[in-house]
């Protein structure tokens, strides 16, 4: 509903606040307006006559998280590929000792996190676009991670292979700890987005110098 100036009234119907919220995290500011308006737009003038208020706020969640997904997936990617490989080493060229591959791979994940976490929030200069990215991050990462594993497990389960997956820490282990990376990496993002945030404000401050 506009009011006399064309403006929405407060009474207009929105989308759900959270996944504006999240939209407008991951936009650069000079989109952040223009996006969110013209999917705004859409939302009330064409998308909720049609289908209703669920089903119109399904479409609206579904648009923000192709933005989120947009601005985070080669993180998701990049972090899947260090855990995937990992796993085959430790599957099918496994180690005496797996410290050396653990610490690899710890500091791999928390540069992953880290960077993901900077970028998104110094291209978006919202300091929650770091703890967002780290959530995507992660879930797109286990993703990828199970779907792999699985292949991998579906291709190679002789005798060996399922001995050596034991060794390295078993099944549970390769499905359960893409999940549990979740929580420590969205920290570590979210890090990454504040240091985003102190370099802006340096960058800025140089500026107007």
């Amino acid at each position: 509903m506009n009011d006399m100036n064309g403006e929405a009234s407060p009474s207009a119907p929105s989308p759900p606040f959270w996944a504006d919220a999240m939209l407008r995290m991951v936009l650069p500011p000079r989109h952040r307006e223009s996006v969110s308006g013209d999917l705004l737009e859409e939302y009330r003038e064409s998308v909720l006559p049609a289908r209703g208020t669920r089903r119109a706020d399904s479409w609206y969640v579904r648009q923000a998280a192709g933005f989120v997904l947009r601005a985070t997936w080669w993180w998701g990617v990049l972090s899947a590929a260090a855990v995937i490989t990992r796993t085959a080493f430790d599957w099918f060229v496994p180690p005496e000792t797996f410290h050396a591959r653990a610490v690899a791979t710890t500091y791999t994940a928390v540069a992953v996190f880290l960077a993901a976490g900077f970028f998104t929030a110094w291209r978006s200069r919202s300091l929650g676009a770091g703890a967002l990215a780290g959530i995507a991050t992660g879930l797109i990462s286990a993703i990828l991670v199970v779907a792999g594993s699985l292949i991998t497990l579906g291709l190679w389960h002789d005798e060996r292979t399922l001995w050596a997956i034991e060794r390295s820490g078993g099944l549970t282990e390769v499905f359960a700890l893409p999940i549990l990376i979740l929580v420590p990496g969205t920290i570590v993002a979210a890090l990454g987005g504040a240091l985003a945030r102190v370099a802006v404000s340096i960058v800025h401050l140089s500026v107007i110098e």
